[in-house]
């Protein structure tokens, strides 16, 4: 599955499935009622930081994954990232695909380990598959996460060294 990064002409083409999942308020703790210029800036950052794509034969965006540094300085050598499929994308290998890119990225761009901050405990597909490419949870955060149907829900810190 081709992954390349992502253009200001492939925003179209995220931001349905993009406000879907965040408006849905299960996975991401983001602002429910990000318009679709907020959503752009917190998906599309500037370098060094990157978002990339992944697409089928067609061209067709089917998921999408940003990273960078999870902090600066002192601490700047430990990367993170975050993924979004689209649901009427999944289970096609789509978001192990993107998590794979990103730790080949993270590796090659000289990164010790990779961290992910907020890892909702309910997301046990995402918590599945990160376990699975030797992620492991260093912890979790009790009720750190308001789910709209589950109510206070854990949010987990997983890390993986490079």
């Amino acid at each position: 599955m081709p992954i390349r990064e992502a253009t200001t002409e492939d925003w179209p083409a995220i931001w349905p499935f993009f406000h879907e999942i965040v408006a849905a308020g299960e996975t991401f703790s983001y602002p429910l009622d990000l318009d679709e210029t907020q959503g752009r800036e917190w998906w599309m950052p500037a370098a060094p930081n990157r978002t990339v794509v992944a697409v089928d034969e067609a061209g067709t965006v089917l998921g999408t994954a940003k990273m960078g540094r999870n902090q600066s300085g002192n601490a700047g050598h430990v990367a993170t990232a975050s993924y979004m499929v689209d649901p009427a994308r999944s289970g096609r290998g789509v978001g192990r695909a993107l998590v794979e890119y990103t730790l080949d990225w993270a590796r090659t761009a000289g990164f010790r380990s990779i961290q992910f901050n907020a890892v909702v405990e309910t997301n046990t597909y995402a918590v599945k598959l990160y376990e699975s490419l030797g992620f492991t949870i260093l912890g979790t955060v009790p009720e750190g996460f308001r789910h709209p149907a589950q109510g206070y829900v854990g949010l987990h810190v997983m890390h993986r060294p490079l």
